[in-house]
């Protein structure tokens, strides 16, 4: 009998919480961001906020408003591109509960991505094409010593049969970048879809590794693990000139020091907004001037000098003879720009040539975007 008691008790219980529950007024989900009329709508709902900042990097910082509701808004106008973007939260910094889609990140603060559509005319924008196929592969790394992963993008109708092997463009992400950044925040590979299909770029292999562990070991990861791996799995190009590597910010400096250093690997190298010359003394950090602008001391310079030529030891004018293509380019508003001002002075003492691009804008995907729509055209060329 106790036990008969228990359990139409316990039924009793679930049937007042069903009720309860039926009785609370839903919250209806938020939408944010959306777009409206005069730009994007960004939402969030903290009733018991007293303060809610709106900061899109590298756009600016707003202060939302709060409806009778709890929910905060702010509706900002942008042009037609992808934005970063966080609330910061009674001065916690949080991204968007109800957004999706999340900016990779590695041991850095939550951002979430925020599309401002545009015209067709746009690389990235996703258009009416055939479609590549992005592949991830999980693997232990000898190199290393742990599990690591790279995306493997094949381009649309990618025949593994195909008698000539497909080229294979190396793309590095940058400093709490994952090897995921370049598909997500810059969506490359919407823009090689779109560049192949209307025959601006040949149809090519792209990967996106892992770039963390230092410029030696990850120089070893690649040719010694991954184009192995590459070659076995997928119908990948062998040839040194179908190969090329390339990457932002650390991954640019990364993609300097495997590509200049490995000649017999790689014929095409290039950096966007690299960490390159980042030895020696920097000068004390400064709010009001602008290091894009701002001329190094002399001794910095020196030290960036000296850095150069310890990192590519051996190289000189016979590079010309063996590299296609090797692109420089950084936004004149960029903290790094005077370092890759330096890097290619020190590529002319050795009469190496290069392409210079610059560009406006500063440290962010909506000029690495623009980097990569330009730069995958010269490729395997």
């Amino acid at each position: 009998m106790m036990k008969t008691a228990n359990r139409l008790l316990l039924i009793f219980y679930i049937l007042i919480q069903a009720v309860l529950l039926q009785a609370q007024p839903r919250v209806p989900p938020l939408r944010s961001p959306e777009v409206v009329e005069g730009g994007l709508l960004f939402r969030l709902r903290a009733p018991n906020a007293k303060e809610v900042i709106l900061d899109i990097e590298g756009i600016s910082k707003e202060t939302m408003t709060k409806d009778e509701q709890g929910v905060w808004s702010f509706t900002k106008k942008l042009e037609p591109d992808v934005y970063d973007y966080a609330f910061v939260v009674d001065g916690l910094r949080i991204p968007d509960p109800a957004n999706p889609v999340a900016k990779p990140c590695y041991q850095c603060n939550g951002q979430s991505l925020a599309h401002m559509p545009g015209p067709a005319s746009l690389s990235w924008e996703i258009k009416d094409v055939p479609r590549g196929a992005v592949n991830h592969q999980v693997y232990r790394s000898a190199v290393m010593g742990e599990d690591r992963d790279y995306y493997v993008y094949l381009p649309p109708n990618y025949d593994p049969k195909r008698k000539e092997p497909y080229p294979v463009f190396f793309l590095l992400h940058g400093a709490t970048g994952t090897a995921l950044s370049w598909i997500v925040n810059a969506q490359a590979n919407i823009i090689l879809d779109n560049l192949i299909a209307e025959g601006k770029a040949k149809p090519m292999i792209m990967v996106n590794t892992l770039g963390y562990g230092g410029n030696e070991k990850y120089a070893a990861e690649v040719i010694q693990e991954i184009i192995p791996q590459l070659e076995k799995t997928y119908n990948a190009a062998k040839d040194r000139n179908q190969r090329a590597i390339v990457g932002l910010s650390m991954g640019g400096g990364t993609a300097f020091y495997t590509g200049l250093n490995h000649l017999d690997q790689f014929a095409y190298v290039g950096g966007m907004s690299s960490a390159v010359g980042m030895g020696g003394p920097r000068p004390p950090a400064s709010t009001t001037a602008n290091p894009a602008t701002t001329t190094p001391s002399t001794e910095q310079v020196t030290a960036m000098m000296d850095v150069f030529s310890k990192t590519y030891p051996k190289l000189d004018d016979k590079a010309n003879t063996q590299l296609k293509l090797l692109w420089v380019s950084c936004g004149v508003d960029d903290f790094l720009y005077q370092n890759n001002k330096y890097f290619k002075q020190f590529l002319t003492s050795k009469n190496v040539k290069f392409k210079e691009v610059e560009t406006p804008g500063g440290h962010t995907f909506m000029v690495w975007r623009r980097n990569l729509t330009d730069l995958a055209p010269l490729l395997f060329r």
